[in-house]
């Protein structure tokens, strides 16, 4: 029996070749349709990219030698809160004048929220029938409307860079020489990435012990999950010596003071800070949520880096898209845990909602379909700004009823029910029998007995890590 997509393809199959022959020139259109209209909303708008004249100002106090961390930038007396290799790289801002540096700042950021979207579609594998790049460029077109997308452009925010070196990196076949470079360098522009390393150390520790114990003797223990650890270890080492070399006096401030000081970056409840810390400060209204905020740090940390963990060690042979769920609850822990994490670091959103797809896509479930529509519109909704904010004086955030703290909190709810769902489908994953053989050198699936010795060889330099379901050579069909 026949498929209405079957027959539909049959009917007209001229259109559909043309279609998908022009497909890649036809999203282009819509996207660049959709980013001028977005550039002609957020000019009417008079977007201030206020975060972009601070990085600017940091540029120039690093060229100049003054003191970053005493330095104030703005109309609103904006801090450095980044590490001081953060200063080195906005050097270049100081040689153009503002005009250019913020066209050129717009029109990176545009040009990395398509490289975000095709990285999480390759991640994912998707699509099977599509061209990537025409999928890129149609999705993105939409993207670029959710408000952490939007908050990032009007602010002339980095996020969009460091989801872009992060899935650069996990996107990588096992054994890239450069695969953790990206995750250390995003580490030495803001801390929070570095958690994706700690995630890459406790799977190649995991194999390891893995291998050990199924050889029942010695074992080759060194994987590309510790070697990708250690490149980035390395990268962010360097980003640190570059700095110590270069700006010794701002280097000893950051790590011995400023790094100890999460109050530099702002009001911890503010509505815009969408991480756990600000969450419990709403709702307890008080500006310090003390211990109990620690305490529920680290318990996200934690349960965030075991499902991603556990959703590497399921495979994509049991748990389709695995290293996507991984990437994703480890960038969800890393938001919620942060003491502050503005509404425009969201921008894992995208990654997020596109896996969601993916899935529902995969399965052709209404409950999939409708809990990715959910999940889109949330984060399209502009929620969070729904509710009395923004006056330093009034602190309106402290004061919020239980819908208005509802409301302020649409983020971190949706990141901890993006956790609570890969734990589920990572525990029944694991639950499957391990199928074989596996990828050479995936972190997947346990061998059949007669098969142990084979799962014990090397780790061939070929082995995709984001390998979709069905094998690497699946991917290659597209």
């Amino acid at each position: 029996m026949s498929t209405p997509q079957l027959t539909a393809d049959r009917r007209f199959p001229v259109a559909r070749a043309y279609l998908l022959k022009r497909s890649t020139l036809l999203a282009a259109v819509c996207c660049l349709v959709s980013f001028t209209a977005f550039l002609a909303a957020q000019s009417a708008a008079n977007v201030s990219m206020i975060d972009l004249m601070v990085y600017r100002a940091e540029g120039w106090t690093a060229r100049t030698g003054g003191d970053l961390y005493a330095m104030r930038a703005t109309h609103a007396e904006l801090p450095m809160t980044y590490p001081p290799f953060a200063a080195l790289l906005f050097i270049p801002l100081t040689l153009v004048d503002v005009p250019t540096m913020r066209l050129m700042a717009t029109g990176a950021n545009l040009v990395l929220l398509v490289t975000l979207v095709h990285l999480s579609l390759r991640l994912t594998g998707r699509p099977l029938n599509l061209p990537r790049p025409a999928a890129a460029l149609a999705l993105s077109a939409v993207t670029v409307w959710c408000e952490p997308v939007w908050t990032t452009l009007r602010y002339g925010q980095i996020n969009l860079l460091l989801a872009v070196l992060v899935l650069w990196d996990l996107s990588r076949r096992a054994g890239h020489r450069w695969a953790g470079v990206g995750i250390g360098v995003a580490a030495g522009i803001k801390l929070t990435p570095a958690l994706f390393a700690v995630f890459l150390a406790l799977c190649g520790l995991t194999l390891a012990w893995r291998r050990r114990r199924l050889a029942g003797g010695p074992a080759r223990l060194w994987n590309h999950w510790l070697r990708r650890a250690a490149v980035a270890s390395g990268a962010f080492t360097g980003t640190v010596v570059l700095a110590v070399l270069v700006l010794p006096r701002d280097s000893r401030n950051f790590w011995t003071e400023a790094v100890f000081s999460p109050e530099r970056v702002g009001r911890v409840e503010d509505t815009a800070n969408q991480s756990l810390r600000g969450v419990l400060a709403r709702l307890l209204h008080t500006a310090e949520p003390g211990t109990g905020w620690a305490l529920l740090a680290v318990a996200a940390a934690l349960a965030g880096l075991a499902v991603a963990v556990a959703a590497a060690l399921a495979g994509p042979r049991r748990l389709p898209s695995a290293h996507a769920w991984a990437a994703v609850c480890v960038a969800c822990a890393a938001l919620l845990v942060s003491p502050v994490s503005w509404s425009h670091h969201w921008v894992w959103c995208v990654p997020a909602v596109l896996l969601l797809g993916s899935e529902a896509l995969r399965r052709g479930s209404a409950p999939w379909w409708t809990g990715t529509a959910v999940t889109a519109l949330l984060f399209c909704s502009y929620a969070l700004w729904w509710v009395p904010h923004g006056s330093p004086a009034e602190r309106f955030e402290l004061r919020q009823s239980g819908v208005q703290t509802a409301l302020s909190a649409v983020y971190p709810a949706a990141g901890a029910a993006l956790l609570v769902l890969a734990a589920v489908l990572t525990v029944r994953a694991l639950r499957r029998p391990a199928p074989y053989p596996g990828p050479p050198g995936s972190f997947g699936t346990l061998p059949a007995p007669r098969a142990r010795a084979a799962s014990l060889a090397p780790v061939r330099a070929d082995s995709p890590l984001s390998a979709p379901a069905g094998g690497a050579q699946a991917a290659t069909k597209e």
